[in-house]
């Protein structure tokens, strides 16, 4: 056996500049990956991106300054600050239901707003109290503000739900409703005043059931009818009391 000494042939030009492209891509790629995390850092300290202005949308009961006062941004906080902590802070006011800062560079930090929106006005001795879809009384002043909704006799909170359902599903329905209240031995019927016409329903109705007098109403329109009252009691049923 022998061995034989050789030694190892020098990379040509070609095969280095083979190597050296991928090589740069690779690292480009590597920092572009990870550019979420980096950049904000290195953002944050421009002085070109400190917050100038704020911006509030979807605000209509809610007061763009409480808004403000609750982000407690001042002139070094920047838009590239972790939105979290002022989302979290915002969130505590009791008419937000969904809240997203965003931003809009170089300097504006825009605040996205779902909020908790009135159902029902119940009278008090005070005045009305708005109430929302879960039940619980907004800081509302129905003086100040145009809380277009119907007025329930009590905080209900079954009606309360329904109503709540009926403005997202219904809109047509729920803007002519103007009052709802319970009748009956143990509450078990409602009454519901709709473009004041009285409209009488067991307590479990549905909004599919409620829609059925849409086209009685179209019926007694084409008939040159009148009615002073519509009963939804009766299965499959819709009875019209007419002048």
């Amino acid at each position: 056996m022998s061995l034989t000494d050789t030694k190892p042939q020098p990379r040509s030009p070609t095969s280095k500049r083979r190597w050296a492209l991928p090589a740069t891509i690779a690292v480009i790629a590597f920092f572009v990956l990870l550019a979420p995390l980096w950049a904000p850092l290195f953002l944050r300290r421009m002085s070109f991106f400190r917050v100038r202005h704020v911006e509030v949308v979807g605000a209509r009961y809610v007061q763009p300054r409480d808004i403000l006062d609750r982000l407690k941004v001042d002139t070094l906080a920047s838009v590239w600050d972790p939105p979290g902590p002022l989302e979290a802070r915002v969130a505590r006011h009791p008419l937000v239901r969904e809240v997203q800062v965003g931003r809009r560079l170089p300097g504006t930090l825009v605040v996205r707003l779902v909020e908790h929106v009135p159902v029902a006005l119940v009278p008090t001795a005070n005045g009305f109290r708005a109430y929302d879809e879960r039940g619980v009384p907004l800081p509302i002043d129905p003086t100040l503000a145009d809380v277009d909704a119907p007025i329930l006799a009590r905080p209900d909170r079954a009606m309360l739900k329904f109503l709540g359902v009926a403005r997202t599903e219904a809109p047509a329905l729920y803007r002519r409703v103007s009052e709802v209240r319970r009748e009956g031995e143990g509450g078990g019927e409602l009454l519901f005043v709709l473009d004041s016409l009285p409209v009488r329903a067991l307590a479990d109705i549905t909004l599919h059931r409620l829609a059925d007098l849409e086209l009685v109403e179209h019926d007694l329109a084409r008939r040159r009818l009148r009615a002073t009252e519509l009963d939804l009691r009766y299965r499959d049923q819709v009875i019209a009391r007419l002048q």
